[in-house]
């Protein structure tokens, strides 16, 4: 079969409290929020949800706060929550796994003297969803050591500098916060080398290959020098604040230049120093399985991060099926659809977001308007970013969207057209702005559901290959053929880190499906050693819409639009919650 293989799927929407705070901030969430609540008594309905909506209010607020970087990324006005100021600048690495636990606990009990009968459904999807993450903590605690904060797809040292470069400046507090954040950076990273440390002396650091692209990663940004884009976006940040006097923005140019060369700078030295020194205690160069725990751990990740209560087993048998579905039939036809689609005219990405925002009217409901700015990757940071990623806005500033394009990583036309379906239009962009506009309680937006984020973009890109001018038959072979390239990434990650593959038996795995460039391959079974079960929050977010959608068939529904308003108005959660309430929402 002949497929259009080396796509290097690392498309992302980045989620500042999920992937900047990192390790464990959760915790601080859960201390202290009890005893205003257990002391109120339950009454009639209404009583009760306002009750509910004040607990999970306290309970954001208390979260959001833990960190600058969340705070702002999360509210654009954090006063009008009450919120004065955040604990920290980066976010806590919490190890304790007694406190986690109990914290934890805690909470459940909380969380138990509301009356979920007398919740309403938009209340009872947060109970739910509250229930299940706090499970989900407690168990998290057993496996604190591993996680990665350096892994080589996502890890802080690759995702610091774009959250910095896009850190906006509303008015000079916000500059002045901003310089804040950098002068704790150096102390952030030591957080992180610490933890590193501990994990060494488990015997769980990164193997010797991982170790050395985390370092290639770091020395890529300190080389880029007096050029690098922290300076740069700083400067035209500042220079749009009509506020703030010619001399005033003098001085902050200042103080970020001081502050990159005596924090920032050296917090990527000290991380160098530390990586080289603890290079070669890692034990394992191959899949999480060959860890003690490491195969129990990998199945509960991808249970907890996808949404999803199937075993590894169960997940490759569905991924085969949906394999087989997809390659009956089109073999012979994708080198003929692979022409057709290069025909697409007008590849600017400003161009195509506008087709596609228009292509979909008929199929997905309307969102409300607002606005979106295209950048680009700096050229020094393209070989170590993803191929394009969706910045997440402040939930009470929607109306401000980025998407980065990874210029280096767009071959052509057609794999722009659908990478900005996935983080445009339907994609990562259209399902923010369409469930912020359900007005979810602010909770929501700080728990991650990587399954169905992931998965939701998969479906829209797959989606994207309709709106295209190219015939059904051909955007139909297109498509499976973009779904069996993904779900071969998918076996490939659950054989290596569940089945224990070695880059031989990948090699073989793959000479099977007609791919035998071995390079190709070894690079693939790189990228999902740095980033275990990444491929899965993707392909099978992306199956499990699927299966939504025929259950909703089945069920007498015919209606696309309808389907996707009613997936959409449940929002990002596991996909057992969203299978109890989509038909519920769809009714109101």
């Amino acid at each position: 079969m002949l497929i259009q293989f080396w796509k290097r799927r690392k498309k992302q929407c980045v989620s500042i409290v999920c992937s900047i705070s990192i390790l464990f901030s959760s915790i601080f969430f859960l201390n202290g929020c009890e005893a205003t609540f257990l002391e109120e008594k339950k009454s009639s309905k209404e009583a009760e949800n306002e009750r509910f909506a004040s607990f999970t209010e306290k309970l954001f607020c208390k979260e959001v706060a833990t960190s600058q970087i969340s705070l702002h990324y999360t509210l654009k006005e954090p006063e009008a929550y009450g919120i004065d100021k955040a604990d920290t600048a980066y976010g806590m690495i919490q190890t304790d796994s007694t406190q986690i636990k109990t914290a934890a606990e805690n909470m459940q009990q909380a969380l138990y003297t509301f009356s979920y009968e007398k919740l309403n459904v938009k209340n009872r999807i947060t109970y739910d969803l509250l229930k299940q993450y706090l499970r989900n903590l407690r168990e998290e605690a057993d496996y604190l050591y591993y996680e990665e904060p350096l892994n080589t797809v996502n890890g802080v040292q690759t995702q610091i500098p774009i959250v910095l470069s896009e850190y906006q400046f509303y008015d000079r507090t916000d500059v002045e916060a901003y310089l804040d954040v950098l002068s704790e950076t150096r102390d952030y990273f030591q957080q992180i080398i610490a933890f590193e440390r501990e994990k060494a002396d488990r015997g769980l650091f990164l193997s010797d290959e991982m170790a050395d692209q985390v370092l290639e990663q770091c020395n890529a940004f300190l080389a880029m020098g007096n050029g690098n884009y922290l300076y740069s976006t700083f400067v035209s940040r500042v220079g749009e604040l009509q506020e703030v006097s010619e001399k005033e923005k003098s001085d902050y140019i200042q103080q970020n230049a001081r502050q990159m060369e005596e924090q920032v700078y050296p917090a990527y030295e000290d991380l160098i120093q530390a990586v080289k020194e603890l290079k070669g205690k890692g034990t394992n160069e191959k899949g999480l399985c060959y860890f003690p725990e490491g195969r129990k751990y990998y199945e509960w990740y991808i249970q907890q991060s996808v949404g999803v209560t199937d075993t590894i087993q169960e997940l490759e048998q569905q991924t085969r099926r949906q394999i087989s579905e997809d390659i009956t039939g089109m073999e012979e036809a994708v080198n003929e659809a692979k022409q057709a689609a290069a025909i697409l005219e007008n590849g600017k990405a400003e161009r195509i977001l506008e087709k596609l925002k228009k292509g979909i009217g008929t199929a997905f409901p309307e969102i409300p308007k607002t606005s979106l700015r295209i950048k680009y990757v700096p050229e020094e940071m393209q070989e170590h970013l993803s191929p394009a990623f969706y910045m997440i806005p402040a939930i009470d500033y929607t109306e401000e969207n980025v998407i980065y394009v990874n210029q280096i990583q767009m071959r052509d036309d057609l794999t722009l057209f659908t990478t900005l379906a996935h983080e445009g239009y339907p994609g990562h962009l259209y399902q923010t702005i369409f469930f912020e506009n359900m007005d979810p309680d602010p909770v929501r937006s700080i728990l991650n559901f990587g399954g169905y984020v992931e998965g939701w973009a998969t479906y829209a890109e797959m989606c994207s290959y309709y709106l295209m001018p190219l015939s059904k038959t051909q955007a139909a072979i297109l498509q499976k053929n973009s779904s069996v390239i993904l779900a071969l990434y998918a076996l490939a990650d659950m054989g290596i880190h569940y089945e224990g593959w070695s880059r031989m038996d990948t090699v073989e795995f793959y000479a099977r499906y007609g791919i035998k460039d071995a390079e190709t391959v070894d690079k693939i079974y790189d990228l999902i050693l740095g980033s275990p079960g990444n491929y899965l929050k993707y392909y099978i977010g992306y199956v499990k819409f699927l299966e939504l959608k025929k259950e909703w068939i089945k069920s007498g529904n015919q209606s696309q639009k309808e389907f996707h308003q009613a997936v959409l108005s449940v929002g990002p959660a596991p996909f057992e919650i969203v299978g109890k309430y989509f038909s519920l929402v769809s009714a109101q």
